[in-house]
């Protein structure tokens, strides 16, 4: 997009952007990083070289917002969901002089004033498209009871259609009680982790993606990811589901079990390359790069303008 952009992260990063790093490797996987100490030095390394930027681009939640007025630099901060509304007073308290922007329309505060909501986009090329259906339904997520894997597990019972499970254990009581007992290689199976060297295989070798989540899910990745490669998507109406799903296009928007039960048996009348045509058009990493340049030029330039600005993506 013509931006000179400085991006804060770890050391091991893969980036074509000007490489920051405060910490080497993610705390997550190395656990002789402290992790309040590795957030520390992160922050303050971006924000003591704010004047090196027209605009600091924050993904990494409420903490920075509590630097902002220290400095000169607008800051603009994508908001990934709350984890709890015990958050919510720092955004409150920084929103006047700060920009927001909500990744679905349900996950906006009425507390809070957006300069725009943009919804995640995905590099769609790395997602081939599968022109025949498949003959497994797929759970494709992180196993914990807000995901839904016994509600998946459920449906694939009553239709009688083997069910895949991929994804990392999040919640291993869950899983010892909830998931595992059900597990027997052929009528549900269990991949583990899938990375993008086996993704888009798993998906879209699919019939359909069980989504059947039980929060008020902010932006739901996977199903554009699954509908990237052509399967279709049955999920609950929580959080940003009706943004992302056309029911009865790209998949069924259900109540619950049943429903899921009976959109099961209608959804080989989808048309898988419906399901691509709406990421390509939607939901590209494009079009969402586009609206973060929109964003950018409404902060630097307000009412007029098209230069592009050297940007600092804070993450």
């Amino acid at each position: 997009m013509g931006l000179d952009v400085t991006l804060f992260a770890t050391g091991d990063s893969q980036t074509t952007a000007n490489l920051v790093a405060a910490c080497p490797r993610p705390y997550s996987e190395d656990h002789s990083v402290d992790p309040k100490v590795a957030e520390c030095l992160h922050i303050s390394e971006v924000f003591e070289r704010a004047a090196e930027f027209d605009l600091i681009h924050n993904h990494y939640d409420f903490l920075p917002l509590t630097y902002s007025a220290l400095v000169d630099t607008p800051v603009l901060t994508t908001i990934h969901g709350f984890s709890s509304p015990s958050i919510i007073p720092v955004y409150r308290k920084y929103n006047a002089r700060n920009h927001y922007v909500a990744i679905s329309e349900a996950d906006k505060s009425p507390e809070l004033t957006y300069i725009a909501t943009i919804h995640h986009g995905i590099d769609v090329t790395q997602f081939p498209f599968f022109e025949a259906e498949g003959e497994y339904l797929l759970f494709f997520g992180r196993i914990h009871p807000d995901k839904g894997v016994q509600e998946a597990i459920q449906v694939a019972h009553r239709v009688g259609i083997r069910l895949v499970i991929a994804g990392i254990i999040q919640d291993q009581d869950y899983f010892e009680t909830q998931v595992e007992p059900y597990i027997d290689g052929t009528n549900v199976k269990y991949l583990g982790s899938v990375g993008p060297d086996r993704r888009a295989d798993v998906l879209g070798q699919a019939l359909a993606l069980l989504h059947l989540i039980s929060f008020e899910e902010p932006f739901g990745l996977s199903i554009v990811e699954s509908m990237a490669c052509g399967t279709p998507v049955i999920a609950f109406a929580r959080g940003s589901i009706p943004e992302i799903i056309r029911h009865g296009e790209t998949g069924y928007i259900v109540e619950d079990i049943e429903h899921a039960v009976n959109a099961v048996a209608s959804v080989r009348s989808i048309d898988r390359s419906a399901c691509r045509e709406d990421v390509e058009q939607r939901f590209s990493h494009t079009r969402m790069a586009r609206d973060y340049v929109d964003a950018y030029e409404k902060i630097l330039n307000p009412g007029a303008g098209n230069d592009r600005q050297a940007i600092s993506d804070a993450i």
